[in-house]
């Protein structure tokens, strides 16, 4: 036989016998004589035979299949994500299929679209950075496959029937804030996210509101809009805003990423941190703490955040199964500051 998948009817031709015949065999039914079993099993060791679980999944309407749509697998959030999900799905006998947008509204569309059509159980989405429209996702919701989503979560009215996992942003963003005026600083940069994002809108909200209870003024002047979130942003940032600035004396950033690029920038200007600028991120990746200087960063709970996106989708996916009625639930995790020697000044 040439090299490919074996199947029923390929074992069933080899030994002169039917594929219902065969199916029996292998599942070790009572009625298949002992002789007729022995051989079956004997060939399909042989041949390598492997049962096809999808096609026996859509005969019983389930795939086992969980879908994943995230912006970046390289990201150690993410990843750390996907280490939660696939956690809890391997030990509920689920698959993991997982798409990467690229922060891509098209290719989050292409995505959905492609997952639908692979007939997944259920799918867990973060946003990508610009996604305004979710018509892409209604197909699921229409045919009753549940959607979970994760960290950059939606707040129109369409997906009002779906749970949400997310961080508490502003809370975070609101701390670190604070932290920095504690610090001494009174003249703080922020460098945020795009503003269509639910977790950049609650950071900068956070960072607004710790302004105002320290009755520190707010600059526009000191706002500068990220579109893909990158180092090299933070890079270019920083130096103009040396330039526009030179008064500052803080800077709070969207994410680690674009900090490291923003203490790179200062660096390069002989800019002193955080002697003469004190600097902050969000997500604690594992790099924030051996940059020099080690980068004070809010921590997010991501493996938690993983598990319990997927604990919500499988209770829907049984919910479902069972004709049960769905309890739609926002849950949302704490953050947890780490500081480190970029927003710490004369040992405070």
């Amino acid at each position: 036989m040439n090299k490919r998948q074996i199947t029923l009817s390929d074992l069933a031709k080899e030994l002169g016998i039917s594929t219902a015949t065969v199916s029996r065999a292998l599942k070790d039914y009572p009625d298949i004589s002992k002789a007729t079993k022995q051989k079956v099993l004997a060939l399909a060791k042989e041949l390598n035979y492997r049962p096809n679980t999808m096609a026996a999944g859509l005969r019983k309407q389930e795939s086992r299949v969980i879908g994943v749509i995230i912006p970046e697998i390289v990201n150690h959030f993410f990843s750390s994500v996907i280490k939660g999900i696939m956690q809890v799905a391997y030990d509920s006998d689920y698959r993991v299929m997982i798409c990467q947008s690229d922060e891509s509204y098209e290719k989050e569309v292409a995505d959905a679209n492609a997952l639908f059509n692979s007939r997944v159980d259920g799918l867990l989405v973060s946003l990508a950075h610009h996604t305004e429209s979710l018509s892409h996702f209604e197909d699921f919701l229409n045919t009753g496959v549940p959607v979970v989503f994760f960290d950059k979560v939606p707040q129109q009215a369409n997906m009002a029937q779906t749970s949400k996992v997310a961080v508490n942003d502003y809370q975070g963003a609101y701390q670190m804030v604070s932290h920095l005026i504690e610090q001494g600083a009174k003249r703080i940069a922020h460098f945020r996210g795009p503003m269509m994002a639910y977790t950049s809108r609650n950071r900068y909200n956070g960072y607004l509101q710790a302004l105002k209870d320290h009755s520190l003024t707010f600059d526009e002047k000191l706002i500068y809009d990220t579109k893909d979130i990158t180092i090299a942003e933070g890079r270019a940032f920083a130096k103009r805003l040396l330039a526009s600035s030179p008064d500052v004396d803080a800077i709070f950033c969207i994410t680690d990423s674009v900090a490291i690029g923003a203490i790179d920038g200062l660096k390069s200007q002989g800019v002193k941190v955080p002697d003469d600028i004190l600097i902050a991120g969000f997500s604690d990746w594992q790099v924030s703490a051996i940059v020099d200087p080690p980068l004070s960063s809010v921590a997010q709970p991501s493996l938690e955040m993983g598990k319990k996106a997927i604990e919500l989708l499988l209770q829907e996916i049984n919910a479902s199964k069972n004709n049960l009625e769905v309890n739609f639930q926002f849950i949302e995790l704490p953050t947890e500051l780490k500081l480190r020697q970029s927003s710490i000044r004369n040992g405070k």
